[in-house]
């Protein structure tokens, strides 16, 4: 999560973390294809989002922290799908007479203090409540619960609660301030998580570098520790990552770039083998915080004021290798 208060001061930051890409100019930003907008006036702060793996043409998506539980099920241009049986009830693109706002679908015994992605496999959904703008928590955990029929049900109950820590960090707040998160993925039946890193007492201020963690145990009755992985010392400001649905390639969102990384040969250091990485105007794409993949060759990305764009895997070049 963050909130937009000072543009002038976030470009100036950007530019200082050297991933300010301008050659674009207007609405012209090939090759990234905008393909629609969410409207529905609910869905105000879209943080996450994930394509169903259950239901055609259903992406689920949520609010960032401070809002109730609850999913919203879209579609690929970003028109919210309502339940059936409560249609004549509630709106969802256009007010009506007579109709309340469509609400989403609501998540009992769940709360967002601050929801920054989402994952899926064949039968769950998880939901990153591990937001920690100011790495001071000691509760964040994912939510799991089994993914609902957006067609057929308004509410749904969570399955579990998995809190997590990492396991370099002993104060709260921390020393270094790298115990953020916005990007959760799932990859051969794990979880994983790429931090956020900034300055200490400076929620502007960013450092470069992301690390890798994950998630080796479920307990749900005391905290799991996670496994650190892999680093990256040139991916910056990391806000979403889903792996492709054939399992070969990891996708990554950031406010300035997206990157692609292939599956490595052994283990799962995930950001140290061969990778594609697209710059991105901040001025342009705005606040960028998910990232999906359609299919195998081709990715959805969303930001904050509810856009989605598509983006076609042949048309993001190869990076340069880290130092």
């Amino acid at each position: 999560m963050f909130s937009v208060n000072n543009s002038r001061l976030l470009m100036l930051v950007l530019f200082a973390c050297g991933h300010l890409h301008a050659e674009t100019e207007g609405t012209d930003i090939s090759p990234l294809k905008l393909i629609g907008s969410t409207t529905h006036d609910a869905i105000n702060e879209m943080s996450g989002l994930v394509k169903s793996k259950r239901f055609p043409n259903v992406y689920w998506v949520h609010n960032d922290s401070g809002d109730s539980p609850r999913l919203f099920a879209i579609d690929r241009t970003g028109r919210v799908i309502i339940t059936d049986f409560l249609k004549d009830e509630f709106y969802g693109e256009a007010e009506k007479k007579g109709k309340a706002s469509w609400p989403g679908i609501k998540i009992l015994l769940a709360a967002n203090q601050d929801w920054e992605d989402i994952a899926i496999d064949e039968d769950r959904i998880y939901i990153g409540d591990v937001g920690n703008n100011g790495n001071a928590r000691r509760d964040m955990g994912v939510y799991t619960l089994f993914e609902p029929n957006p067609h057929a049900v308004h509410e749904s109950r969570i399955s579990s609660f998995i809190p997590i820590r990492y396991p370099e960090q002993h104060q709260y707040p921390a020393l270094k301030w790298h115990y953020d998160s916005e990007s959760m993925f799932m990859a051969d039946g794990k979880l994983y998580f790429l931090t956020k890193h900034r300055q200490p007492n400076k929620h502007d201020s960013w450092e470069q570098g992301v690390h890798l963690y994950r998630l080796d145990s479920y307990n749900t009755t005391k905290t799991n520790v996670l496994t650190r992985v892999d680093s990256h010392e040139q991916l910056t400001l990391a806000t979403g990552a889903d792996l492709s649905p054939d399992g070969s390639r990891l996708a990554i969102v950031a406010y300035t770039a997206l990157w692609v990384f292939e599956k490595p040969d052994q283990g799962d250091n995930w950001l140290s083998g061969k990778s594609k990485m697209l710059p991105l105007d901040y001025r342009i794409t705005r606040q960028l915080e998910a990232v999906c993949w359609d299919d195998d060759d081709t990715l959805l990305i969303s930001n904050e004021q509810r856009e989605i764009y598509e983006v076609d895997l042949k048309d993001i070049p190869d990076s340069p290798k880290q130092p």
